[in-house]
């Protein structure tokens, strides 16, 4: 989601100061790589880059094609292969071996629909998103079809007027079947094997910080680099200020009975108690609960989150203890508010992402 608003913000400087851009977004990818579907580089006619297509091995010749896409107008498919260790064309002594295949469009700014303009239409509000291109490997050398059509809730926001009826009904068809809300790729042979990449837009992690002490400035400032959203709550006026925490989105000031009253949440929130009031986090967590949140994090030993819990459940509360996250944070020995900031952001991460948080050199097979 940075990487996305990071692009928006690229596209509307480029287009006050009059610079034709591309948009280079990759598609597909076979075996291993350092970036997968969906990750993006925006380029401009100068050659400014925003965001990234790779570890910086294919950004290169990317930038090159994309000022000739910016020239042509006309949007490329180009594939790049890693997998032959003897071929340093593409810094393949990275060792990324696999096959990306990434799209790279020309932006018009005139037409409200183009690619970017739907990616802002995507993220402007908390709403989950589909997002349909199309391209062909097959005739990659061709004019692709490209990004075109916007899924948000009931609305169809775009043009698939180049999309064959049926192919619609069948892009649909593998939408319905997806119950995970997962990226879809499918190759349809029936359709001169056109290939259509479907992706998941999910709202951008919404992080509810209770607390407004100075060890929370670190976690909202690390949360604002990875482009979390922030809410801080707290019921001291003086510390929840714009001066401490800049970069909040929102600045909640109340009583604990009353501010969870105030607030936003959705399957994309967690909550983090960091205030050190126990009668405050009692009652935030008392009506925390029946918001079904993923994650409620509450900081300090697990004797305190026991006793509030137990506080709750003598006043016939029933407490859903796996959403619970307590002591908050990964193990990895943080020391520090900087630290447990990472740890308690990263702990949030991998739930949200359904992760186990584990070291990578012990997984089995693709780490993607």
């Amino acid at each position: 989601m940075k990487e996305i608003q990071s692009i928006i913000h690229a596209y509307e400087t480029f287009q006050t100061e009059g610079k034709k851009v591309a948009l280079a977004t990759v598609v597909q990818v076979d075996g291993s790589a350092y970036r997968r579907p969906g990750a993006r580089m925006l380029v401009s006619e100068d050659g400014e880059l925003t965001g990234a297509i790779s570890g910086g091995c294919l950004e290169g010749d990317a930038l090159r094609k994309a000022q000739t896409v910016i020239f042509q107008q006309k949007s490329m498919l180009v594939t790049y292969d890693t997998t032959d260790e003897d071929d340093q064309k593409f810094g393949v002594g990275l060792g990324c071996n696999g096959i990306i295949h990434v799209l790279i469009e020309p932006i018009d700014y005139q037409n409200s629909i183009n690619p970017i303009e739907l990616l802002k239409i995507a993220i402007q509000d908390r709403v989950f998103c589909r997002l349909i291109t199309v391209f062909s490997v097959k005739y990659s050398k061709q004019e692709q079809i490209g990004t075109r059509v916007l899924l948000k809730q009931d609305l169809i926001i775009g043009d698939k007027k180049k999309l064959d009826n049926l192919l619609w009904k069948q892009i649909q068809n593998e939408i319905e079947a997806d119950d995970a809300n997962n990226h879809i790729i499918r190759k349809f042979e029936e359709f001169d094997d056109l290939q259509v990449f479907i992706e998941s837009i999910k709202p951008v992690i919404s992080i509810l910080l209770f607390g407004a002490g100075n060890d929370t400035i670190p976690l909202a400032k690390i949360a604002d680099i990875l482009g979390l959203e922030v809410v801080v709550i707290d019921g001291r006026k003086n510390l929840a200020t714009p001066q401490r925490f800049p970069t909040a989105s929102q600045l909640v000031t109340g009583s604990g009975d009353e501010v969870v009253k105030e607030l936003d949440t959705d399957a994309h929130t967690a909550a983090l108690l960091m205030t050190h009031n126990f009668e405050y986090e009692a009652q935030v967590l008392k009506d925390l609960l029946p918001l079904g949140l993923p994650y409620i994090g509450i900081l300090g030993p697990k004797k305190k989150s026991e006793k509030l819990i137990e506080r709750l459940e003598k006043k016939g509360l029933a407490v859903n203890q796996a959403a619970i996250y307590s002591p908050m944070g990964l193990d990895i020995g943080a020391e520090g508010s900087e630290e447990i900031a990472l740890s308690i952001l990263a702990e949030v991460k991998a739930v949200l992402a359904k992760k186990q948080g584990t070291f990578l050199r012990n997984k089995t097979g693709p780490i993607h």
